[in-house]
């Protein structure tokens, strides 16, 4: 009954296995099909979201978009074919998307080379500049990590283009159905739950917690789970907070997985009054960051899609800010930069200037 409801409540059956173990997660809850948070007694509710869409869609918005051409540093194969192989190097793509080269292989965290995040692709928010890379010319992959559904971390023209290049897709619980119907194959998908792990291709993937919710449409909401992920090569740790409000977890990840070389932490798209609970302010990405014990603090989710009602380049003024005062070394990479993790790096305040 409970497997029954799980396959009508998601967006695409799902074989026996992969339902017994999304049932079978702590996460999961069998009364209603849907996955849920970890308790925190701290958590704000969001506003309903009739009210969200309706002020998203209609209501007035100041200096969400940019005026001036974001900075894009374009990649040629060349240029990251002589990365040194014996190196980890993640290069910036836009929002939360990354290209990254672990010990001269290369892997994808939430690819969306799309031109919206939307179920259609006539409306809906637009990207603020032209990837650095082409999609066509992206070296072969050896895996892709989602960290969950939404449109803006999981692109189905992207999926749809990669579905046969990719070697393998490490993803949360109940995502894989999402890719099998975008026509990737069952067998090159691996799904995990929060702390299930697996090494591939000389990487340690790790599946964390993370506080936030799924649903790619109005029907199908936390049918899927979300996550972060910390990915390990040549000894050092990449952690990806994915999307995430605040929470104790955080602590939680640092103390089991930690310290990370290099921490990817949501900074953009936060509202107080609607989501306060499954974005963080850049207060909370500093504070997030220093619980998962990290050594350099990357801020992504921001510079590529309207997607809040702050102004775009606030995230990156606050974060900025906030790691000078707290002796953060912080890293706001150009779209196409290159950084090499453990390497020491000059950080440029690229938005500053820009209207």
């Amino acid at each position: 009954m409970v497997a029954a409801a799980c396959v009508a409540g998601c967006a695409a059956a799902a074989p026996e296995d992969d339902i017994r173990r999304l049932v079978a997660s702590p996460q999961y809850s069998a009364a209603d099909g849907r996955f849920r948070n970890l308790p925190n007694p701290d958590a704000r509710a969001s506003r309903n979201a009739a009210l969200i869409w309706t002020r998203f869609l209609f209501g007035t918005k100041q200096d969400t978009v940019p005026v001036d051409p974001i900075p894009v540093q374009a990649l040629a194969r060349a240029q990251l074919d002589a990365l040194p192989a014996g190196a980890n190097h993640v290069v910036r793509l836009g929002h939360s998307s990354h290209l990254l080269k672990l010990q001269g292989r290369y892997w994808l965290i939430d690819p969306v080379f799309g031109e919206r995040v939307s179920p259609f692709s006539f409306a809906g928010p637009r990207r603020f500049h032209p990837s650095p890379l082409a999609l066509e010319a992206l070296p072969p992959i050896e895996g892709l990590v989602l960290s969950h559904d939404h449109y803006d971390h999981l692109d189905r023209p992207t999926i749809e283009h990669l579905r046969n290049s990719v070697q393998r897709y490490f993803v949360p619980l109940g995502v894989a159905a999402r890719l099998v119907q975008m026509g990737v194959a069952r067998e090159r998908i691996t799904e995990f739950d929060w702390w299930q792990a697996a090494e591939h291709a000389g990487v340690r993937l790790t599946a964390a917690p993370a506080q936030h919710f799924s649903g790619r449409s109005l029907t199908d909401r936390d049918t899927t789970l979300w996550a972060s992920w910390v990915l390990e090569a040549g000894g050092q740790r990449i952690f990806f907070s994915g999307d995430s409000g605040y929470f104790p977890g955080f602590r939680e990840i640092g103390q089991r997985l930690g310290p990370m070389d290099l921490a990817l932490m949501e900074n953009g798209a936060y509202n107080a009054d609607d989501w306060p609970s499954v974005h963080m302010t850049p207060e909370q990405s500093v504070q997030a960051f220093e619980d998962v014990r990290g050594k350099v603090l990357y801020g992504v989710h921001n510079s590529t899609f309207d997607l809040a009602f702050h102004p775009w380049r606030e995230p990156m003024e606050r974060l900025a800010a906030l790691a000078g005062q707290r002796g953060v070394e912080l890293a706001t990479p150009v779209i196409g930069e290159v950084l090499t993790v453990g390497q020491p790096r000059e950080n440029r305040r690229w938005w500053e200037g820009l209207r």
